[in-house]
């Protein structure tokens, strides 16, 4: 085994820590980890991304489930739209997109570059989530729930096609819909969050990459199997570890890997 396969390995175990110790976000590093260090293609980074992302959030939605964190009428009425956008775009807006995307002179604008700069882009607004503190409502809120369905649904639609296309679980434009448009309190939002992101993301990989293009299951099960390992390390040191803390580090550390990406595809490639 190689180094750079040692080290992504290495980089799926701090994944799934990451997952355990703040509750999400690490597996936005699936994508770099996947091209950069095992020489993916975008097509297939973004498929795998979009199981273990979709593994990862099932497991720990179903652990907010367990703590009646999760609205299951908000996750079916959001997620199923999502999955709509997300298996669309896999079945058939990724597979379609030719590897020149348009030419300016001599510079040529690849699918690479137009997925990983999408990618990379949606990075920053991910990690702003991270660095702004959070605030719950006020204790003597009312806790109904209002369902602005048109929204709700619109919104689905829109983040399942971005989810297609950049193999990531756009939880940082979900959480936010959720308490703006349904009202919800944030412990809900996450939790709720979680299992849309589990079933559009799943059901977008198998719906869409898993009948059309070509699987190494071992190498996708010892990848995701690692970081689910992690994960029970992270919730393990939770216990002994802030993770508001950990939480604002890891925001300046995407910032940084959105840059690096930006780097690698349009300046050094």
């Amino acid at each position: 085994m190689e180094l750079l396969e040692l080290l992504g390995y290495a980089c799926a175990l701090i994944i799934g820590i990451t997952l355990g110790l703040i509750g999400g976000g690490g597996s936005i590093l699936a994508v770099p980890v996947l091209a950069y260090l095992f020489s993916v293609n975008e097509k297939v980074a973004t498929a795998y991304s979009l199981f273990i992302v979709g593994a990862s959030a099932l497991v720990g939605g179903v652990k907010k489930h367990l703590k009646g964190y999760v609205d299951w009428r908000t996750a079916i009425v959001f997620g199923l739209p999502a999955i709509i956008g997300v298996t669309l775009v896999r079945r058939y807006v990724v597979p379609a997109l030719p590897d020149i995307l348009f030419t300016i002179g001599d510079f040529e604008f690849t699918r690479r570059m137009g997925m990983f700069g999408l990618f990379a882009a949606l990075m920053i607004p991910a990690a702003f989530s991270m660095l702004k503190k959070r605030k719950e409502r006020a204790p003597d809120a009312p806790k109904d729930i209002a369902y602005n369905y048109p929204l709700i649904i619109l919104e689905g639609l829109l983040v399942g096609a971005l989810t297609g296309m950049i193999g990531a679980g756009g939880g940082f434009l979900i959480i936010p819909t959720l308490v703006i448009l349904a009202k919800m309190e944030m412990k809900v939002a996450v939790g709720t969050s979680l299992i849309i992101i589990a079933f559009k993301s799943l059901l977008g990989f198998f719906l869409g990459d898993a009948l059309t293009i070509a699987i190494d299951w071992t190498f996708l099960g010892l990848f995701t199997g690692i970081s689910f390992v992690g994960t029970f390390i992270g919730s393990y040191l939770s216990n002994f570890i802030d993770g508001a803390k950990l939480k604002k580090g890891f925001g300046y550390f995407i910032l940084i890997m959105a840059a690096f990406i930006f780097i690698m595809e349009f300046y050094i490639k």
